[in-house]
């Protein structure tokens, strides 16, 4: 882990990451790619110190309020989050501001920050966003191996779902010959169910790889999966889309199962939503029935 002063916070599209590297060791990690240009090993851990000094700052100058999104890129709430506090002090600001919050995830530590998050959900907008990627909690701890399993965020979604706070599922990636499957599909959907998410986001059944990532990945394929990088090879070569021979299908039951029970499921229609920050006014009538 090392420290920088970054010299800006926020995108264009007004999402940040407090942090730059991970340590989940996911075996398919798209940051990992070389595109983004890392300086350092993937898991010593960047820490933009001042971040929430740049956020405050940031937001200070908006003429409007908005949501703000984190943990697009990196999570943030790797382990050393619960020491540093980054991004619990970045939304203290945000709940301060009056401004509405998108968080996204795979570690239970989310859970420390409810009381920030039932103050934002209460003010403005909060949206607790997790990724599953297998019901299978030993298969997970080989795909996702220093993070919390499946069983253990879908115990999140239901507490975030207990406390009133919205959450949307990342169902991906779907990693073909391994996790793409119907059953897995449908057990994950199961979970979504019940917490009651307002959306999932899935951009297929497959996985994307490109030029750091994939030799990650396979070194991964070759140490718990003997022989399946050959397939892979075979099948996709050098591809940056992995598609599962089994997308249509599987996508198929993933739309009719979302519609079936009112969850979004078109990319853009998840997307406006977690962009939609309610009219302060709308909210001031939704408490006179509190």
């Amino acid at each position: 882990m090392h420290f920088v002063d970054a010299k800006s916070i926020l995108s264009a599209q007004n999402g940040m990451n407090v942090y730059r590297g991970c340590v989940h060791g996911c075996i398919y990690c798209d940051s990992r790619s070389r595109c983004y240009g890392f300086t350092h090993a993937f898991e010593d851990i960047e820490v933009k110190r001042n971040a929430p000094e740049l956020l405050e700052q940031a937001l200070l100058r908006k003429k409007s309020k908005c949501m703000i999104g984190t943990g697009s890129m990196c999570d943030p709430y790797m382990p050393c989050e619960k020491e540093l506090r980054v991004t619990r002090r970045c939304l203290e600001i945000i709940d301060r501001l009056g401004f509405g919050a998108a968080v996204i995830t795979k570690s239970d530590l989310v859970l420390r920050d409810m009381d920030l998050f039932e103050s934002i959900q209460r003010k403005a907008k909060c949206v607790v966003q997790m990724t599953l990627t297998t019901a299978d909690d030993a298969l997970c701890r080989i795909l996702e191996p220093n993070v919390c399993p499946t069983s253990r965020r879908a115990e999140v979604l239901y507490t975030l779902r207990d406390h009133g706070i919205p959450t949307v599922a990342w169902l991906s990636p779907f990693l073909p010959f391994i996790n793409d499957t119907e059953e897995n599909l449908r057990s994950l959907l199961d979970i979504c169910i019940k917490a009651q998410v307002r959306g999932v986001v899935c951009f297929g059944i497959g996985v994307t790889l490109r030029e750091g990532d994939r030799e990650y990945f396979y070194q991964a394929l070759d140490r718990h999966f003997p022989g399946l990088k050959k397939r892979y090879c075979d099948t996709y070569g050098n591809a940056y889309e992995v598609p599962s021979p089994h997308n249509d299908r599987l996508m198929g039951i993933l739309r009719d199962t979302c519609e079936a029970r009112g969850i979004l499921w078109k990319p853009r229609d998840v997307f406006d939503y977690l962009r939609e920050l309610p009219k302060k006014e709308d909210y001031e009538q939704l408490s006179l029935f509190d």
